[in-house]
């Protein structure tokens, strides 16, 4: 493979999933910031990265990348997990928010119909959409087979570490809403897989002990970042390498609407 050094603004962090060829992986994705494009990076195995390497979404980092082989979406690379460095990270403080969407609103932003168009036309599986009318709700999952995720947590992981498995988490959380820029949609509910819904769990339940109350305060907080009467709310959306007509949602950018 050809590798190449790039300079990545990280944007997507999906919660981590157990692989049989690969261990436990994530899946990252950015803006390429020599190009302006969209870049998937897959397999990352994070929580095997050396802590000075372990970046957070909105930080840039320089990898060494190639395009992937194994996977003719034309946005994936492979990452020489090794190269990985973090450069810099863009916080929210101090109208620093202004950085961010110089960066993330240089993307195309689309309907998600568009993006279901143009995963038919080019096999783009990555998009910046622009929803309307969102609701929230969560479905209780079937436990997944476990002695197959057992299996995939057993065997040697990247530099050979060992690691305890992460928690499933026993709900699915969706965003239901229609596409702001398209008078046709007929509406759309696709699930969320951003690192921080799965975080939120396991975090607040120790606040929020009753279920039904933790549930409800998850679905509070997305509600409140996706509330598009105080912020310009967009979508990051993509879809899997399995699944292409399959879309999910993998991260809300949230900037407060101006006052101008």
């Amino acid at each position: 493979m050809n590798f190449q050094k790039k300079r990545i603004l990280i944007t997507v962090k999906a919660y981590p999933n157990p692989s049989k060829k690969y261990g436990e992986t994530v899946c990252c994705a950015g803006v390429d910031l020599g190009t302006g494009q969209w870049i998937r990076l897959y397999p990352i195995p994070y929580r095997n990265l050396d802590d000075v390497q372990k970046f957070k979404k909105y930080s840039i980092i320089d990898a060494d990348c190639a395009q992937a082989p194994d996977d003719k979406r034309p946005e994936s690379y492979k990452v020489r997990a090794n190269s990985i460095k973090v450069v810099d990270w863009i916080s929210t403080e101090k109208g620093k928010w202004d950085k961010r969407k110089s960066i993330v609103l240089q993307l195309p932003v689309k309907s998600l119909c568009q993006v279901y168009r143009d995963r038919e036309e080019k096999d783009l599986s990555l998009g910046l959409i622009k929803p309307a009318n969102i609701s929230f709700e969560w479905v209780k999952q079937s436990k997944s087979d476990q002695q197959a995720r057992e299996a995939c947590y057993s065997q040697l992981s990247f530099f050979n570490k060992r690691k305890d498995a992460i928690e499933e988490i026993p709900f699915n959380f969706y965003y239901s809403f229609k596409c702001a820029i398209e008078d046709s949609c007929q509406g759309h509910k696709i699930s969320i897989i951003d690192w921080e819904i799965g975080q939120a769990y396991r975090n607040w339940r120790y606040r929020y002990p009753k279920e039904e109350v933790l549930l409800e305060k998850i679905e509070q907080r997305w509600l409140e970042i996706s509330d598009v009467t105080k912020k310009d709310v967009f979508f990051y959306v993509g879809n899997m390498k399995r699944f292409r007509n399959i879309f999910m949602v993998l991260g809300v950018f949230y900037p407060r609407k101006s006052s101008s």
